[in-house]
């Protein structure tokens, strides 16, 4: 079976974002044999019609990303369409998922358009966005249509479009053991991949706070073996068995205690109490945040000790375990967490960028301070890194776990 793959975007063909596509579905399909014979990108300008129609004559497979949004230059379904010599149809399967998504009005709006796929053609539901994909014939030509953003597209190719085809080319459901990995950049975990076990398959897809990480080949045994490896050289914590988040472990631990929780911030300035507060239901655990740049707000609202802030303290162990203990005080929570450091060059002198302390407090054990340095790949990586940390710590602290023997078996960033 030969295939071809079309990025449709102008970000792509002007550079000012790289195609995360082609490198995922090329050795996913090549992992159950078919052939990739081609990748093309193309800008949003009407050029898809005619290389789809090429590409139908050449290819048993044509996966198409992007263009399936609202705007006018969004064609995809469209040329799709056309191609496989059909029209249009409102699907209301689509329509009812748009409602509830985002409202009948808007989804009467120009959304609207996101409810037309071709006619004869199949839904691919889309969890993480509005605009649903779909799939079906163009001659003998299986034509599968996913929308542009790797967060929307990777989950729907990975659980729909990789079963579909499965089943298409009768080929039994592969073992793979899948993994959530936590502040280990992706190009060190795929060397750890081939060092604890080259004779495996693994696989990684990045997301903004963790790294999913799938193995599969060999047996059960020799697969658990490698990750054992894996844990051992990066440390406690950072490799989860499954699809998670660091924010849902932890919030899994609170709603378990039916604990409550606050926050006391710097350097991330809220990014982790807006996080904790995206979840629906967030209010059964969380209190409230503190941001708190200035050291006045640290010794004013929270109650840092002045003598704390002299110098570089508000960047130290200490800092943070006053800030954390302040803001459960004042907020009255049953845990709390702070996060000050530098998270950019303006604070540097005399500090590493990338120093952050985080600090943990309880209504029933002493407080804890941890300081760890994080790789820096600018500032917004920063403030994920540490607040992906904080999460992680906070969670074991809750379950009794002592925060600073966690952080000294982290070894690898």
């Amino acid at each position: 079976m030969r295939a071809s793959l079309v990025v449709i975007g102008t970000e792509l063909t002007r550079g000012i974002i790289q195609d995360k596509h082609g490198m995922l579905v090329s050795r996913e399909l090549t992992r159950i044999g078919i052939h990739m014979s081609e990748i093309v990108a193309l800008p949003d300008d009407g050029s898809l019609e005619r290389v789809i129609e090429a590409l139908m004559h050449s290819n048993d497979l044509l996966i198409i990303t992007g263009g399936l949004g609202p705007t006018s230059d969004d064609m995809t379904r469209s040329v799709i369409a056309q191609a496989a010599r059909t029209e249009l149809v409102f699907n209301e399967e689509i329509f009812s998922f748009l409602v509830a998504r985002m409202g009948l009005e808007r989804a009467s709006g120009a959304n609207k358009k996101q409810a037309f796929i071709p006619n004869g053609f199949s839904v691919i539901p889309n969890p993480n966005g509005t605009a649903p994909g779909f799939y079906g014939y163009g001659d003998k030509t299986l034509i599968i249509a996913l929308p542009g953003p790797p967060r929307e597209m990777e989950p729907m190719f990975r659980g729909s479009v990789i079963p579909l085809l499965r089943k298409k080319l009768d080929i039994g459901e592969e073992v793979r053991d899948e993994y959530s990995t936590f502040l280990i950049a992706e190009a060190k975990l795929e060397e750890l991949c081939k060092e604890c076990d080259p004779s495996l398959e693994w696989g990684t897809r990045f997301q903004d706070y963790r790294i999913s990480l799938y193995v599969s080949g060999g047996d059960k045994e020799r697969r658990d073996s490698a990750i054992e490896k894996m844990v051992a050289l990066t440390g406690k914590n950072r490799i989860v068995e499954g699809d998670y988040e660091a924010l849902g472990l932890l919030v899994s631990a609170l709603k378990e205690r039916c604990a409550t929780i606050a926050a006391a911030e710097s350097c991330t300035g809220g990014l982790a109490a807006s996080l904790l507060t995206s979840l629906q239901g967030s209010s059964e655990y969380m209190m409230g945040s503190v941001t708190s740049y200035a050291s006045s707000v640290k010794e004013r609202v929270l109650g840092v000790k002045r003598e704390t802030l002299e110098g570089y303290g508000a960047i130290s162990n200490e800092c943070a375990i006053e800030m954390a203990d302040g803001v459960r005080r004042e907020l009255g929570s049953d845990y709390a967490f702070s996060i000050t450091g530098v998270a950019g060059p303006d604070k540097s002198e005399g500090k590493d960028v990338g120093t952050v302390s985080i600090g943990l407090s309880g209504r029933d054990r002493d407080s804890q301070a941890v300081q760890l340095l994080i790789p820096s790949y600018g500032r917004e990586s920063i403030r994920r890194r540490a607040s992906v940390a904080a999460f992680i710590l906070m969670r074991a602290f809750i379950m009794g776990d002592d925060a600073s023997e966690i952080i000294s078996s982290w070894r690898i960033f």
